[in-house]
């Protein structure tokens, strides 16, 4: 049960990063490599001024994909506490002597909660991603 709570999770947070990618990242991609080249296209600058140039140009791709992952990151250690809070319920319900089986479906009924209320949060998130994602581009 808890493997599949797993994958429905894991499936919208992938769709949800292959929209961002599509939408957003990949202009941000062209616009680094373009701006790169171009950086390489003056003759009179230095090794160093080309290099500064590029990293100029990279700067809002990798300012954009910290954003990504530190969004990421945040929705899964808020998953990962309330998943871990049906552990520590499940254990303490244990510890009082309720029966196995009981315990098992009190624990499957709380991830599932865990998983239905962040799911809900995805639409939310995506939308303060891509808002971000765009003000970086400008």
């Amino acid at each position: 049960m808890a493997e599949l709570q797993q994958l429905r999770v894991q499936e919208a947070v992938d769709s949800m990063v292959k929209s961002l990618e599509r939408e957003n990242i990949r202009k941000m991609q062209g616009l680094m490599f373009r701006c790169s080249a171009g950086c390489c296209e003056d003759s009179q600058a230095t090794m160093q001024q080309v290099h500064q140039c590029i990293e100029r140009c990279h700067a809002p791709l990798a300012q954009a994909q910290a954003l990504v992952t530190s969004e990421l990151e945040k929705f899964q250690d808020r998953l990962a506490r309330c998943t871990m809070h049906c552990n520590d319920k499940a254990k303490d319900s244990i510890d009082a002597g309720s029966k196995e089986l009981q315990v098992k479906k009190q624990l499957e009924s709380c991830v599932t909660k865990c998983v239905d209320d962040h799911m809900n949060l995805i639409p939310t998130m995506t939308r303060k991603m891509k808002e971000s994602l765009s003000s970086i581009q400008k």
